[in-house]
């Protein structure tokens, strides 16, 4: 097993989106980045983020996973510590959603909440469970190490593509505290719960025309009047996972005041 001299940075649903704009972000600083893919559908978009990230002289590693599956996230953990040897952190950012309007209670059932937390919160679970004896061993040598999930507004007011969607997030509010009291004191644990992210999610479920008038409604709603970019994310991550020793446990929202506006 190789030991990395560079620390390693590991994220789930990086072949786009918010996971995507986090692997450039740690590479453009100098970390090695494991780069999470679902599987072959969208494996090439995952070795285009990687191109880039090793435009920026970062090493990186593709690996194909369904987080929904346990032994998934066991081989892949396995697979980066003999790659690296080491994570320094992990960033949850794999999820999935469909959209249905959350007044159609008959349109939401068993098995679509079954599939949404499959994904976003029990997927979320493994990963992190999977990778944290790397965590911890990091964190033994560097001093700590850091898991940063990616929630959403949907889990702090209850909005957002659907009913399943916002009550997997709500969820992963709640495992992030559970994960940060158990882990400590080595491994950190905090959430970043984002509004709307233009080129995130959403985008990949939504027809053009109606993702467009989506954006304009929430940019017209936010007291900022803006929507967020990935990167901006990517940069509340870096900084938790670098720049926050004192941080765990908790759950930032970045929302561009959607909350102040009762949205």
């Amino acid at each position: 097993m190789a030991y990395s001299e560079l620390p390693v940075c590991m994220i789930t649903g990086a072949a786009s989106g918010i996971g995507a704009a986090c692997a450039r972000r740690f590479a453009r600083a100098g970390w090695a980045v494991a780069i999470g893919n679902f599987n072959y559908d969208t494996r090439a978009a995952a070795l285009t983020v990687a191109a880039e990230c090793c435009t920026d002289g970062a090493p990186t590693f593709v690996f194909d996973a369904d987080v929904g599956r346990n032994d998934d996230c066991r081989r892949v953990a396995d697979e980066v510590c003999a790659h690296w040897g080491r994570v320094d952190a992990l960033i949850n950012s794999a999820g999935t959603t469909r959209v249905v309007p959350h007044a159609n209670l008959a349109e939401i059932d068993d098995a679509e909440f079954e599939r949404v937390y499959r994904v976003n919160l029990i997927g979320m679970f493994q990963m992190t469970r999977a990778a944290a004896p790397l965590l911890r061993q990091t964190a033994m040598q560097e001093r700590t190490s850091s898991v940063i999930n990616i929630s959403s507004l949907a889990g702090l007011n209850g909005t957002g593509s659907s009913i399943a969607y916002a009550a997997s997030k709500g969820a992963a509010n709640t495992l992030t505290l559970s994960l940060a009291r158990n882990l400590a004191p080595h491994i950190r644990v905090n959430a970043i719960a984002p509004g709307m992210v233009d080129d995130g999610l959403l985008q990949n479920v939504l027809d053009a025309h109606v993702y467009e008038r989506v954006v304009a409604r929430l940019t017209e709603a936010a007291p900022l009047k803006r929507v967020s970019q990935p990167a901006e994310v990517a940069e509340l991550a870096w900084f938790l996972a670098t720049h926050a020793p004192a941080i765990t446990g908790q759950v930032i929202s970045m929302e561009n005041g959607l909350l102040l506006a009762g949205g």
